[in-house]
């Protein structure tokens, strides 16, 4: 199987398996060939399978260095058709013969070369973005322990350590462990979806077994620029997207209580059954931050279950400083935090947390014979499996554990008040350019800031509807110029009557003052023109 040696000159740091330590090289062996059966648990496989992944790790440690080199492209970019057709012996096609391991690690460079480096400091595309070194390691172990969360029989320490997380954002949110329950889940749309599933079930715990026929007719309120996710949740869960009704936000997007309270009386006047509120801690477009005390007293007044959408500015929590934004969330029921976004947990790492022990087991619960023995010989109150809607279950725990073990929870609030401090500046700067103009003239309130770009050329049309089509048109001309190049990603969009402006957000701990002012002179060369 073996036609012969290929010799791969590799750079090791402290220490590999291979006995490298700091400043040392040495010379591994690919063999040309060589196929995934000829790996471990192959009888011969130790050495080949050793010299396989160190040069993975290799590749890896280049990405790496790569991604933080401020010089780098962010991205090499080619459009989707180009990808599929191939590039320069990358070939994402599966053929039936398998192909040798010197093909794989060709393709694991081709993968990383042609995708988008997502922990550059010029990187403002996305909440969640950033490379944690820390969290990475994690993410490896993970993978490499390879199990399921769903009983403490196959995963003891994850499942163990899951609690300890949970318990830890039980006492920042302000609740007792005695009362609360949580657990990881895929992303913050499907905690979101957890909020409402849990609410509803607590309202009508016949739901589990009548369905929705047996209920009237329910209806959920959200903040107007409150997240998709509760739309796509009422969908999915048969309450319908027309009984979510959006309540009017003011200038800065925020939910409005008044308006609030007057939807809720309009939908009882209607013969609808009002049962949940989800208020928003940080939107997604302009950062805003819902007045959770008002809620939660309409919330008590009208007997509905508060839940609040954290996903984004739950991370906040961490800081003494700005804290007080989320003052009301330790009276809400339900509670979703993204740990993947401010804290720069790698993706993914999203919690749904409830304020009433058991509810979530009760609502989700079906007792499956082959997980879920009652006689078992440990305590079973750690086969968490039943209080999900999944079986199967990432592990998304370690890397978070792993970092907060490293960073300590003053680490991550030191994090946090430097994006908030860039945001500041990045917002003081902006102000004192003639062709940008701010959605907002006040400080930014969380880590967003929205704006526009004038090219000069827009200066000359009088403000109004043409003026607007055109302005409509420069935030994607720009971005567009950006990917192309290479140089920087950030986010924009419309937003009700606001034609398309460009989203700042900051969340990336790689990012510096210097990363800031190069974003806007390269807005300026490319936009000074179109």
């Amino acid at each position: 199987m073996h036609c012969g040696p290929i010799r791969m000159w590799l750079s090791c740091g402290s220490p590999f398996p291979c006995g490298c330590h700091r400043q040392c090289r040495c010379w591994m062996v690919v063999w040309r060939g060589g196929l995934v059966p000829d790996l471990l648990p192959s009888k011969e496989g130790k050495g080949l399978t050793r010299c396989f992944l160190l040069q993975i790790v290799d590749i890896l440690l280049h990405y790496i260095k790569k991604t933080f080199d401020v010089k780098s492209k962010i991205l090499d970019f080619h459009h989707p058709h180009q990808l599929l057709e191939g590039l320069d012996g990358f070939n994402l096609e599966l053929s039936d013969l398998p192909e040798s391991l010197e093909q794989l690690l060709v393709d694991c460079t081709d993968t990383l070369k042609y995708g988008v480096k997502t922990g550059h400091p010029r990187y403002f595309n996305q909440l969640s973005s950033g490379l944690d070194v820390i969290g990475l390691a994690g993410e490896w172990l993970t993978a490499t322990a390879n199990t399921n969360m769903f009983t403490y029989e196959i995963a003891p320490v994850f499942t163990v350590m899951e609690t300890v997380l949970l318990k830890k954002m039980y006492g920042i949110i302000g609740w007792r462990e005695i009362e609360a329950d949580g657990i990881f889940s895929p992303g913050g749309s499907i905690s979101n979806l957890y909020g409402i599933l849990v609410a509803r079930y607590k309202r009508y715990p016949e739901i589990k077994t009548k369905g929705m026929a047996a209920l009237p007719c329910i209806v959920l309120f959200v903040s107007e620029h409150g997240h998709y996710s509760v739309k796509k949740a009422a969908a999915i869960l048969g309450i319908g997207i027309d009984n979510v009704i959006e309540v009017k936000c003011d200038e800065r997007g925020k939910m409005i209580p008044a308006e609030l309270e007057k939807n809720i009386l309009q939908a009882k006047r209607k013969g609808q059954t009002p049962f949940c509120v989800s208020a928003t801690a940080g939107s997604t477009v302009y950062g805003a931050f819902d007045p959770l005390h008002d809620i939660a007293n309409i919330c008590e007044k009208h007997k509905l279950w508060m839940h609040v959408d954290a996903a984004w500015g739950g991370g906040l929590l961490l800081s003494r400083n700005y804290s007080y934004k989320l003052s009301g969330i330790e009276r809400a029921n339900s509670v979703t935090w993204n740990p993947h976004k401010l804290m720069g947990v790698p993706l993914q790492c999203s919690a749904i947390l409830i304020r009433e022990k058991g509810l979530l087991e009760a609502c989700n619960q079906m007792q499956a014979g082959y997980l879920f023995q009652p006689d078992k010989f440990y305590n079973v109150d750690f086969d968490t499996g039943d209080k999900t809607i999944q079986c199967g279950r990432h592990v998304d725990v370690f890397k978070l554990w792993l970092m907060w073990k490293a960073k300590g929870t003053c680490g991550f609030e030191a994090e946090i008040n430097r994006y908030m401090e860039l945001a500041k500046y990045f917002y003081k700067v902006l102000k004192k350019k003639d062709n940008f103009k701010l959605v907002f003239d006040a400080e930014p309130e969380f880590t967003n800031v929205c704006f526009w770009y004038f090219p000069p050329r827009l200066n000359l049309i009088p403000e109004g509807f043409e003026r607007d089509q055109e302005l409509q048109k420069i935030a994607p001309k720009i971005k567009a110029q950006m990917i192309v190049e290479g140089t920087a990603m950030i986010s924009y969009q419309p937003c009700g009557d606001k034609v398309n402006f460009f989203r700042m957000v900051f969340s990336n701990p790689a990012t510096r003052q210097t990363d800031v002012d190069y974003l806007i002179d390269e807005i300026e060369r490319i936009g000074k023109d179109l």
